[in-house]
């Protein structure tokens, strides 16, 4: 392959992942208000949003699932084509739940909750909580 036609399928790949895995703050986010049995895939989390959460999966809303030692969270989500599962398991710290709204009986969950809850961002942006640092290299293309 010629150095251009490279280039240009590494340009197309990019845009592609870009694409495939988008959620963003125009999406709505719930977080499932009991703890989950994380050994559960695709198709187990489908019930338990239908069953305990009462929702849709095919809206294209984000559930969130923490398992009880809130070390792993997955995150369940309808696209184009199919539904996307990801997964994030913490090395060092745990996941800080947000505020539980009793009278709702759900939390309330946006965006910017799920990047602080997920990055162990406390509201004071100097304090954050424990997290190991991936080590990354850096590839030339």
């Amino acid at each position: 392959m010629a150095g251009e036609q490279k280039i240009y399928l590494w340009k197309f790949l990019r845009k592609v992942f870009q694409a495939m895995f988008c959620l963003n703050d125009t999406m709505r986010y719930y977080l499932c208000p009991s703890k989950t049995d994380m050994r559960k895939g695709i198709n187990s989390l489908i019930g338990v949003v239908h069953q305990q959460m009462g929702r849709d999966v095919r809206n294209g809303d984000v559930f969130i699932f923490i398992g009880s030692s809130r070390k792993l969270m997955k995150l369940l989500h309808a696209e184009d084509g199919g539904m996307v599962m990801y997964v994030k398991r913490l090395e060092a710290g745990r996941f800080r739940l947000p505020e539980y709204n009793a009278e709702s009986r759900t939390y309330n969950m946006e965006w910017r909750d799920l990047v602080l809850m997920v990055e162990g961002i406390k509201e004071d942006p100097e304090q954050r909580l424990r997290r190991l640092k991936a080590e990354r290299n850096e590839y030339v293309v």
